[in-house]
């Protein structure tokens, strides 16, 4: 069942009957509307395969719908405005952490000494200030993701989409950068799409949990997720949080049967 996943609030954009069918004729997403409040966090699940990545290469202006238009309500984003983490850090192996974050002020034309507050800000806030000269073979798998998210934070998006980022990260290093993020997210509220192939992160994170179909991809649930915020790690043994998880979890099970 097709549903469109409306966001309360004012809303940043809105996807309408968006679809995405590629020149080999694979359709990756049907009919998808959707829309996400400005500042808010909304979680996007589903099987492999269905489309959530190429949602969110829509969305950044990586890719084109061939179906459906997606609307801005703020007008259509500037340079900056969106930002996108890969799963991957994809940092430049040879350059320090800093001129890692730098990067995206450099593309943009601003000076070292004009942009260094602003790398220097995106750094403290992901707690790698003291790691600034390092090199990415230095860094651990954590910092290294930490230093990407200080990337794509450094030009004060309006969008920060990420794409599975802490999927190849060990369950300890994973939770305490879902808390990280938060942190980062409650400090700049800036909107946030994440994806995810766990449904006990997406609850532990976000306000609104989305749930896709199989290929081609179509929105099937749209879950809130009405725990408090700031959360904290005692949250994943309380039964709210629980049911929460059950839920979600149902309405994937129901997309596979």
């Amino acid at each position: 069942m097709n549903q469109t996943a409306r966001a309360p609030g004012a809303a940043l954009f809105e996807a309408v009957g968006v679809g995405r069918r590629f020149d080999d004729g694979t359709e990756a997403l049907a009919s998808v509307s959707l829309s996400a409040r400005s500042g808010g966090f909304v979680a996007i699940l589903g099987p492999s395969g269905c489309g959530k990545s190429t949602l969110l290469r829509i969305l950044a202006g990586l890719d084109t719908a061939t179906a459906g238009r997606v609307e801005w309500s703020e007008g259509p984003p500037a340079k900056g405005d969106v930002a996108f983490v890969f799963q991957e850090p994809t940092l430049l192996p040879w350059a320090s952490l800093w001129d890692n974050v730098y990067l995206p002020l450099r593309l943009a034309g601003r000076t070292r000494a004009d942009a260094a507050a602003a790398v220097d800000g995106a750094i403290r806030l992901v707690c790698l200030h003291g790691f600034a000269q390092a090199r990415p073979g230095q860094l651990s798998g954590g910092m290294k993701m930490r230093a990407s998210v200080a990337r794509a934070l450094v030009t004060g998006p309006r969008l920060l989409l990420m794409d599975e980022p802490f999927a190849a990260l060990d369950e300890i290093t994973r939770f305490r950068l879902n808390d990280d993020l938060l942190s980062v997210w409650q400090a700049q509220r800036c909107t946030v799409l994440f994806v995810t192939h766990s449904v006990f992160e997406a609850v532990y994170l976000a306000e609104r949990v989305i749930v896709m179909s199989p290929r081609p991809g179509r929105i099937v649930g749209d879950v809130a997720i009405d725990l408090p915020y700031p959360r904290r790690a005692a949250l994943r043994t309380e039964p709210s949080y629980a049911t929460l998880c059950r839920r979600v979890s149902d309405l994937l099970a129901e997309t596979a049967s």
